[in-house]
């Protein structure tokens, strides 16, 4: 049997309490009204209650869903599949385009919560607009 790296071990107060818990859905954030043609994205009070719907979402669940988003089903999936891509690869070869102090963007792998090392890897990116 292999051990786990003592690395991501968190010490058992900063584990989380299991616990069950019973939900109907997970919070929905439909962007339609600031996407649509009706000027929408002008009316301060459909921004306010965007926000405010966003807040209560993070703060209540800590993620969300959003629907009519814009983002075709295409590149969407193109993502997805690079992203297994990516991370489907070797070390060695994530680790050549590993961000640093002069490249904020790309691969990490050792990020830390409360001082232990999270069990995750990410790949920082931003996307230009399309012109």
């Amino acid at each position: 049997m292999v051990e786990i790296d003592q690395d991501f071990i968190q010490p058992p107060e900063h584990r989380p309490k299991l616990s069950i818990i019973e939900a109907e859905n997970i919070p929905v954030i439909d962007l339609s009204p600031i996407l649509d043609d009706s000027n929408n994205v002008k009316n301060p009070l459909v921004i306010d209650e965007l926000v405010r719907k966003i807040g209560s979402a993070c703060k209540e669940w800590g993620f969300f869903q959003v629907i009519n988003h814009g983002a075709p089903l295409e590149s969407r999936q193109r993502i997805e599949s690079v992203g297994k891509k990516f991370f489907g690869q070797k070390m060695e070869e994530k680790k050549k385009v590993r961000r640093d102090i002069v490249n904020v963007m790309g691969y990490y792998e050792t990020e830390h919560t409360k001082n232990v090392r999270d069990w995750k890897e990410v790949f920082d990116f931003t996307v230009k607009e399309s012109t």
